[in-house]
């Protein structure tokens, strides 16, 4: 009976570590997005502000964007909310899984090129370079953000 009680706080000890865990260097393969860019090489920049509405949603302005396959951009990102949000470009369906990963463990830190989390206030940026056309996402994935509404569309058309 000891051993069990006491495997039970070790389990319950080591569980709160793996939620503060570190999402580090996810994204080492190519990504069907694109790739991190180089500032110099921008050719646009896109100003994205994040906050939360009094109706209680929660958005990115703007939230759908058109660009060139090949263009580099610069995403100039503001949080003007009052809460915690993050600006994640990927595949609808890694976002989704990003998505399920950040329910489970809230408090997972990130260090990927293709995101970026920013505290009440804080401003940041991205750069990146869209090597495919096609549809993808931007998302804000601490729990509860995108169910309500925070979410984006970005289109890469071919040049």
């Amino acid at each position: 009976m000891k051993a069990q009680i006491f495997g039970f706080f070790v389990a319950a000890l080591a569980t709160p570590a793996l939620a503060g865990g570190n999402h580090a260097g996810g994204h080492h393969e190519a990504m069907a997005v694109g790739q991190p860019g180089k500032k110099a090489n921008a050719t646009q920049t896109i100003q994205v502000t994040m906050k939360e509405t009094d109706d209680g949603k929660m958005i990115f302005t703007p939230s759908t964007f058109k660009v060139r396959k090949g263009q580099t951009v610069r995403f100039l990102i503001k949080n003007a909310g009052e809460l915690e949000h993050e600006f994640v470009l990927d595949q609808e369906d890694n976002i989704m899984e990003h998505k399920a990963v950040m329910e489970k463990f809230p408090e997972m830190e990130h260090d990927d090129p293709n995101a970026i989390r920013l505290a009440a206030g804080e401003a940041g940026e991205i750069i990146w370079k869209f090597t495919n056309d096609g549809t993808f996402k931007i998302a804000c994935l601490v729990p509860g953000h995108y169910d309500a509404g925070m979410h984006g569309d970005v289109t890469v058309a071919k040049k």
